[in-house]
């Protein structure tokens, strides 16, 4: 297959306006960063040039490779599947906790860049036989036009599109963009504004809107990770407040992966989550009626399987990312009685496994 060279440039953005007073506001998230000549906001991507607001990481990548669907995470679209992973340098929020810091806080942006564009970014999946292609790594929401871009070239071979976020993304800008992706996997870091506010330098109430609008105004599949960080966000409490919410608001349908943090970035004081935690979640989450409830960056086959909620046989075996067993039938149903299981599923797994792998363009 012949995939043609891409030359990275600048792109004008249309989510702006002009205050009047010499600085434009960037209107793509709720941070509303207010620019002077030459001035980028947070996310660093964005920049006010020419009294406008340009992308300047088009075509420019941190890196290519494929992944298994699971890693995103996401077990519920297409099991087993490979997905080609790219995302870009910076990001809209400012994790104290940030687990991939390298990338989302990087200010040399030409020095890390591999370069892609959208078409050549869907080709060499197709070529590489990916079901589907993730805009990860970093927070896709401002690379919004190269990803929608990719996005596009990716459904005209056939390609899904996986789009990993915090959702922090305003609404016009967020109906464009996931206008063309097939499936989400939205980051709730907790369920508190102080938490978002101290910990992140952003807001809670975005993000539950984003969610609200994924699950009733799209049809993108959807599921959610939480970061369970000790002492922050790990309170029985708050886990009960917030697994009620998503199956009251959301449904029972969404699955919830609660994920183990570990000392990074500018919380290097903060010890890693007990194991004991990330199972109390995920039970809490049960007992609440989440159908679907998982644990991430630990090693528990038990506890990262899927299940029937009507029966509780096991559906999907999963040893880390490698799948075991599988009792769904061809259209998703539980072999053992026949209940419906939430998401998206091919007749058979795909059988990637746990395997990754680097991508050269």
């Amino acid at each position: 297959m012949h995939i043609k060279e891409h030359t990275p440039t600048v792109v004008a953005t249309k989510y702006w306006h002009d205050l009047g007073d010499g600085r434009i506001q960037c209107d793509l998230c709720p941070r509303f960063c207010k620019l002077h000549a030459g001035q980028r906001g947070l996310c660093f991507v964005r920049k006010n040039q020419e009294q406008k607001i340009v992308l300047t990481s088009y075509g420019r990548s941190s890196g290519f490779a494929v992944d298994p669907i699971e890693k995103k995470p996401l077990n519920h679209f297409y099991p087993g599947s490979s997905v080609f992973s790219f995302g870009t340098a910076g990001c809209n929020l400012a994790c104290k906790f940030c687990q991939n810091w390298d990338i989302s806080k990087s200010r040399e942006m030409d020095s890390i860049m591999s370069i892609a564009g959208p078409e050549q970014i869907a080709q060499k999946a197709a070529e590489l036989g990916c079901l589907s292609v993730a805009y990860t790594y970093n927070d896709p929401v401002i690379f919004h036009e190269y990803a929608i871009d990719t996005a596009i070239a990716c459904r005209e071979l056939g390609i899904k599109s996986v789009s990993v976020s915090a959702g922090y993304v305003c609404p016009k800008p967020r109906a464009e963009f996931y206008r063309v992706m097939d499936a989400a996997n939205i980051d709730l870091k907790a369920f508190t504004e102080n938490f978002y506010h101290k910990l992140t330098g952003s807001h809670f109430a975005p993000v539950l809107d984003t969610l609200l609008y994924l699950q009733h105004e799209t049809s993108v599949w959807l599921e959610l990770t939480t970061l369970i960080i000790p002492g922050e966000n790990d309170s029985r409490a708050e886990l009960e407040k917030m697994t009620q919410w998503v199956v009251e608001n959301l449904g029972s349908d969404v699955p919830m992966h609660f994920s183990a943090f570990h000392p990074d970035w500018k919380m290097q004081d903060t010890p890693s989550t007990p194991v004991a935690t990330l199972l109390m979640a995920r039970e809490i989450a049960i007992k609440n009626g989440v159908h679907y409830a998982y644990v991430g960056n630990i090693h528990d086959k038990a506890a990262d399987s899927t299940y029937c909620h009507a029966c509780g046989q096991l559906l999907i075996g999963r040893d880390w990312y490698q799948l075991s067993e599988w009792n769904l039938t061809e259209t998703g149903a539980c072999k053992a009685c026949g209940t419906q299981c939430a998401g998206h599923f091919a007749a058979k797994p795909g059988n990637l496994g746990a395997k990754r792998m680097g991508v050269q363009m």
